[in-house]
């Protein structure tokens, strides 16, 4: 696992150093036939290629930053103002800022040596998951890690960062799947005591027909512009990490 993690990270580095990469050898055979042999670091990359989303959704802040986004789009009640391609594509711009520090931890320890030649793939591997697993570690609550430590019944560890992956992975998403759930919480409150207001004044009026969804959203939209309110929220959401 460690190999396609650090394959999956270092996969544009390697389709530009693909030519240090053979993907087919060919040995001649008995009779004037030919045998082709196919590398295993080319099925390897070949691999990274399905595993790259599911590394950057669930061992990266993609997850925590695209629910908040989602919840303060449903708090707003805009429907599909900014639609999903829209806060699929600023998570991601997002992740990339959060998480330059590790990638370029994980360039300068691992895929520079292994492009020198210096260590080998599997050395490269060893070394590249090493700040990705320190970030996670950072965000894991101790009980959330506990807890599959316990399920998987690891023994006893010396130090947080011999933690395995196959535990720390899990545990970092539940961990931010509770710390976005309780941002989103805190976002939804300002728009739901606009609700509140818009639907007792409407009530008060015997304006009961009149949705107060469709009331409350022009002020919603207004308390969220004039509060600077992508400026606060997008600052805030950076400075939850811990790097």
């Amino acid at each position: 696992m460690r190999v396609l993690l650090t394959l999956a990270l270092f996969l544009p580095g390697l389709a530009l150093a693909a030519p240090g990469i053979p993907a087919f050898s060919s040995t001649p055979g008995a009779g004037g036939a030919t045998n082709y042999t196919f590398s295993i670091e080319a099925l390897l990359l070949l691999t990274a290629l399905t595993f790259l989303p599911a590394a950057l959704l669930m061992m990266t802040a993609f997850t925590r930053i695209v629910i908040v986004l989602s919840l303060l789009r449903q708090a707003m009640g805009t429907m599909n103002s900014p639609p999903n391609q829209v806060i699929v594509g600023l998570s991601l711009f997002l992740t990339f800022f959060i998480m330059a520090p590790v990638f370029d931890k994980i360039y300068d320890t691992a895929w520079k040596p292994y492009s020198d030649n210096q260590i080998s793939l599997i050395q490269a591997a060893d070394l590249g998951v090493q700040p990705l697993k320190a970030f996670m570690l950072k965000q894991t609550r101790q009980e959330d890690l506990a807890l599959f430590i316990g399920l998987a019944k690891v023994p006893p560890l010396n130090t947080p960062e011999e933690t395995p992956l196959k535990v720390l992975v899990p545990a970092f998403i539940i961990s931010e799947l509770k710390t976005a759930f309780q941002i989103g919480f805190i976002v939804f409150i300002p728009f739901l005591i606009i609700d509140m207001v818009v639907a007792s004044v409407l009530m008060s009026m015997g304006m009961m027909m009149l949705s107060p969804v469709l009331v409350s959203l022009p002020f919603k939209i207004m308390l969220f512009v004039l509060a600077d309110g992508w400026n606060l929220l997008i600052a805030s959401l950076v400075r939850t990490f811990q790097i």
